[in-house]
């Protein structure tokens, strides 16, 4: 199954000149780079951005909140690979849903996840300026934004080459940094600490447990965002889906063994400084001023390749629904002719980044999951609507794959959309019946069908 992407142009005076060739996304990546890619997207020291706040909420169980969601995802994840398979096409649960459901809930699954791209930029460009402006202060927040948007977006103009480059170096220091950080860890484990209290003990609660795993959800849309680039992966039927696996395996083990490794260190975890920068005083603990600034070089470069990847991801889902005209087609649907970017998309995202100047992390962290949770739980549903239903595929091996992993998939991120707080899910309700509102107006009334894109056999 292929499609055919073009970019709308205005029509030649000559009737008899030749017709231009159509702007496409150019093909480049391969399993590795997509790997490095949702790895920078997740960031392997998010584990960090939240660590103050979902450590609090479990109660000093951050470990066993991201083992649980691990395997909440690892479920969905497995589903994903194969929709990926099946539908290589950019557009992630808005394509997978849209096939499944049709152009009505691929809208709704797509608007769902919109939110969670959006606001995964901002919640970088908050992160960079809160622990910059925290070591110095004479840089004002909002400068620091302003100069993140620029340089982000300007790198994602230039084309995914760049931002593979830059993702590649990036990754790089943080792998530095996490081997150090465990070998200093290592050295300075708290007396009297059972290594298996930061996952089971006897004053756990898993309401909080349950409700700090939910949050951790924002840090796993890295496999969604490989499912992004299927348009510019070399043979996206075998790339992609081991792209979309590998990342989230990794980015799972890592998130656990470093926030391990973090409690055995720290385990008073109530005489945290701030619960928003909570993370420097297990790098002062574990390090001193050394670990301090080595973490504050890594963790900003991380941030800075997370801000970079989801941006081009949020780029090619605004570029998805605008070539279909659900979203203004003009705007966001069209592809540079001498980039061969999304450049309208992005200059869109970037406008969106602005946000990081009036909201704060933990608002951004709740949403964020929301809409992601929802988007997981309707490819749970496609996956069993397209390959069992639809395509009518009932072997022992295929109702495992697309009957039983979805299954599982779904009820696991519905436990964990339940679980997110009353704010998140009355603001997450509030994006959702915008989106119904506007579904209404582009269909006049859900009288006719919203634009699809057109799958050829």
């Amino acid at each position: 199954m292929s499609t055919t992407i073009t970019e709308t142009r205005f029509a030649t005076a000559n009737p008899t000149a030749p017709t231009q060739q159509p702007v496409t996304l150019k093909r480049s990546l391969s399993t590795p780079a997509l790997v490095i890619f949702g790895l920078s997207y997740m960031v392997p020291l998010t584990v960090f951005s939240t660590y103050g706040i979902v450590t609090d909420a479990t109660q000093g169980h951050l470990p066993m909140a991201y083992l649980i969601t691990t395997l909440a995802m690892l479920a969905t994840t497995l589903t994903y690979a194969s929709l990926a398979k099946a539908l290589p096409i950019s557009g992630s649960a808005y394509v997978f849903t849209r096939k499944a459901f049709g152009p009505h809930v691929g809208f709704l699954s797509g608007w769902s996840l919109l939110s969670d791209y959006l606001l995964l930029p901002v919640i970088n460009y908050l992160l960079i300026g809160i622990y910059l402006n925290a070591q110095f202060p004479a840089l004002p927040a909002w400068g620091i934004t302003l100069a993140m948007i620029i340089i982000v977006t300007t790198l994602n103009i230039l084309g995914v080459h760049v931002v593979k480059t830059a993702n590649l170096a990036l990754i790089a220091l943080q792998t530095v940094f996490i081997a150090v950080f465990i070998a200093l860890c290592i050295a300075n484990f708290a007396p009297g600490v059972e290594p298996i209290q930061p996952f089971i003990s006897a004053d756990m609660s898993w309401a909080g447990i349950l409700s700090g795993a939910s949050i951790l959800a924002l840090s796993f849309l890295g496999f969604d965002a490989v499912s992004t680039l299927s348009e510019e992966a070399n043979d996206p039927k075998r790339t992609v889906p081991r792209a979309i696996v590998l990342t989230t395996v990794i980015g799972g083990l890592t998130f656990t063994v470093l926030s391990w490794f973090g409690h055995m260190v720290f385990p008073d975890w109530q005489s945290f400084t701030n619960l928003d920068t909570a993370s420097m005083d297990v790098m002062t603990r574990v390090g001193g001023k050394f670990l301090e600034i080595f973490f504050l070089s890594a963790y900003i470069s991380g941030a800075f390749s997370s801000a970079i990847a989801s941006q081009a991801s949020v780029a090619r889902l605004l570029y998805s629904m605008g070539r279909d005209h659900i979203l203004p087609n003009r705007i966001v649907g069209g592809v540079n002719a001498r980039f061969r970017t999304p450049v309208g998309a992005l200059l869109v995202t970037a406008v969106f980044g602005l946000l990081a100047l009036v909201l704060d992390l933990d608002a951004i962290a709740s949403i964020i999951s929301f809409g992601a949770l929802a988007a997981f739980s309707l490819v749970n549903l496609a996956a069993i609507k397209h390959f069992v239903l639809d395509e009518g595929r009932r072997d022992p091996l295929s109702l495992i794959r697309h009957l039983v992993l979805p299954v599982i998939g779904f009820c696991l991120t519905l436990w964990l959309w339940t679980s997110l707080s009353g704010v998140s899910l009355t603001v997450g309700g509030v994006w959702v019946a915008i989106g119904l509102i506007y579904l209404a107006i582009i269909t006049k009334g859900f009288s006719k069908r919203p634009p699809a894109v057109h799958f050829d056999d």
